[in-house]
């Protein structure tokens, strides 16, 4: 008598949501969801750097005053990135599975370059998010940030961002780390309200816009201090260098 072996459940997970499809893929767009006010709540924040040093290093010091809390939040945000990642993974092993030989060509031409390489575009993004966290948060990287004092003794985190973007290379894989995330958003919004139901013929092509114009918005949000740093449009306090 034959076995099936059924995939690694994540733990918390419920098994009853990631035994079908439909639950995997309303699970999916939960956390695509939350990961995405993630994304646009991230981009508020580092927006604050055209204000001022003041109003970037008073949001900086209102996040660490959270304390434990914060490190819970981006625990759980973590544990969300994950979730997303492996139903995703399991989803698409799953398609290829089940899909006759003879409709491959035909899906690939339908398909586009977006919705094909959203498993690869979500892995770089990941691989990204783990970085930037090492980098700017925790500053493993880059040690010396934790030495950065503004004028009231609070963590400079406007000094800590223009360094780390005066660096070329740090900007650059930014701005393609940036581009990816806009690549996989402009499939994943849309897919969001497919799998909530949310979707239909009548606006699958103002929600197909609506994700590509949220897509370039967040991009463009992004980009735009990297972008500023290296035009010297942004410098450090005094001009310094």
């Amino acid at each position: 008598m034959s076995s099936t072996i059924s995939p690694a459940i994540p733990a918390g997970i419920p098994a009853q949501v990631t035994s079908t499809s439909i639950g995997k893929k309303l699970l999916m767009a939960v956390t695509g969801f939350v990961s995405f006010g993630y994304v646009v709540g991230h981009m508020a924040g580092n927006l604050q750097i055209f204000i001022g040093q003041n109003q970037i290093n008073a949001y900086a010091e209102a996040l660490h005053s959270m304390g434990a809390l914060l490190w819970v939040v981006r625990l759980c945000l973590l544990v969300f990135f994950v979730t997303h990642i492996w139903l995703g993974i399991q989803l698409k092993l799953e398609n290829r599975s089940s899909r006759p030989e003879s409709y491959r060509f035909k899906d690939t031409v339908q398909a586009t370059l977006s919705s094909r390489t959203m498993i690869w575009t979500g892995l770089a993004v990941f691989t990204f998010f783990v970085y930037h966290i090492l980098h700017y948060t925790a500053r493993v990287t880059n040690p010396q940030y934790l030495e950065l004092v503004d004028a009231q003794g609070r963590f400079d985190a406007y000094s800590m961002i223009i360094m780390g973007f005066q660096n070329p290379l740090i900007s650059i894989v930014y701005i393609i780390a940036m581009t990816l995330v806009a690549f996989h958003l402009s499939h994943g919004i849309e897919s969001m309200f497919q799998s909530m139901g949310w979707n239909s013929p009548r606006y699958h092509g103002k929600l197909k816009a609506l994700a590509i114009l949220v897509s370039v918005v967040i991009f463009l949000g992004f980009i735009s201090i990297p972008v500023a740093v290296m035009a010297g449009c942004i410098t450090l306090p005094g001009g310094g260098i």
